[in-house]
């Protein structure tokens, strides 16, 4: 297990927003997209599961929206 486990979705969720990220719509079925006022851009969504989401989900949004898993294990 790694230091990403473990994470549900609302708690993702929190630390994205205290990164500056701002709910932008809703996607197919259970998944969003939300946005980055300062950088003025989407990001791929984000599934809206029941559970803890995988490691490698996780790891794949940070990378996506540019924040390092320190930073946001720090939040």
């Amino acid at each position: 297990m790694g230091r990403l486990t473990g994470f549900s979705y609302r708690v993702i969720i929190r630390r994205l927003k205290q990164l500056g990220f701002e709910f932008d719509r809703r996607a197919a079925g259970s998944h969003e997209i939300w946005f980055n006022p300062e950088k003025h851009r989407r990001y791929p969504t984000l599934p809206n599961h029941p559970g803890d989401m995988p490691e490698g989900t996780l790891r794949a949004i940070l990378r996506q929206v540019g924040i390092e898993p320190e930073i946001f294990l720090k939040k």
